[in-house]
């Protein structure tokens, strides 16, 4: 079964300590459970597996025309700053070690398969089983399970190198999801195999 290895919206925005969510409830998460550590280590090991990598990011262009405007998630963007493509607060936190070939997907919504090129991607590359990680845990990581569940990729989940806003969100959305995917860590045996 072909495999991918998808990091969900690690981005400077979201996870960097010096991001806009970097002192906030999301970052302390970040820290506290070493989410950037443990997810350049799986990259490390996904490639060294030959299973390809790659990463969703949320963007938006500079005057926000894809920012829908009534939702309570995105609506704010505009006015912090947040999510502008091509700026730092878009880029992929530089630890986790971005490669020029891995895949890559820009969305203007929470799931990563709603209006991207990311079905086209895994098509050509015939992938059946999407491993996923990354912030948040009861946004983007519960659309990609469910999503992908639905369009009949085997989901994994990484459950260690993904968060939310609080350890208890995080947990009651692992509960949620579990039903869709295979719950895994990132040190578990045979992982990528």
């Amino acid at each position: 079964m072909k495999s991918i290895y998808l990091v969900l919206d690690m981005q400077n925005d979201l996870v960097h300590v010096d991001g806009p969510n970097g002192k906030g409830p999301l970052g302390e998460q970040v820290v506290q459970r070493k989410l950037i550590e443990k997810t350049a280590s799986c990259i490390a090991l996904a490639r060294s597996r030959n299973v390809p990598v790659g990463f969703v990011r949320v963007g938006f262009s500079a005057d926000y025309r894809e920012c829908p405007k009534n939702s309570p998630l995105f609506s704010g963007a505009p006015k912090a700053g947040l999510f502008k493509l091509g700026s730092w607060g878009t880029e992929i936190h530089a630890d986790l070690g971005e490669q020029a070939s891995d895949l890559q997907v820009v969305k203007h919504r929470v799931s990563p398969f709603y209006s991207t090129t990311l079905m086209a991607q895994l098509r050509a590359l015939q992938i059946e089983r999407i491993y996923c990680s990354g912030v948040s845990t009861h946004a983007v990581v519960q659309a990609t399970v469910r999503d992908g569940h639905d369009r009949d990729f085997s989901m994994v989940v990484i459950e260690d190198c993904c968060a939310a806003p609080s350890a208890r969100e995080h947990e009651n959305s692992i509960g949620s999801i579990e039903r869709f995917c295979t719950v895994t860590r990132s040190d578990a045996e045979g992982l990528f195999a």
